[in-house]
């Protein structure tokens, strides 16, 4: 399964609007099925911008996120905005599906940087 990071930001986001900070988000990701919203939730972990469980058994494939971390806040307040996300994926030239995510994460914050005038 190839890394998706339209569903990233969308994992980061509905993850960060859960209400629920004692267990496992449950994450329905409209357009998208569950075994590709689990795939990115452990791609997430593994990366270090969310803590998740792996609930897999000899049945099926099953990663739920119970909470960003610290990286995962700073990634997503550089990526929130629609416009700066547009332009950084639009700075990428359709490339962002084989981009290292430090590349991604790194066009990102510096149109967020611009964006603010902060460059």
């Amino acid at each position: 399964m190839k890394r998706d990071f339209e569903l990233v930001r969308e994992v980061l986001l509905a993850v960060e609007a859960s209400d629920n900070t004692q267990g496992l988000i449950d994450l329905t990701l409209p357009g998208h099925d569950d075994k590709a919203v689990s795939y990115h939730v452990k791609l997430l972990a593994e990366a270090g911008l969310i803590e998740a469980n792996d609930l897999s058994t000899m049945h099926g494939f099953e990663w739920k996120p119970r909470s960003l971390t610290w990286a995962g806040h700073e990634f997503l307040d550089a990526a929130r905005n629609d416009t700066v996300w547009n332009k950084a994926m639009t700075k990428l030239k359709g490339q962002a599906a084989t981009v290292p995510f430090e590349v991604l994460k790194a066009v990102v914050l510096q149109t967020c940087r611009d964006y603010w005038g902060l460059s």
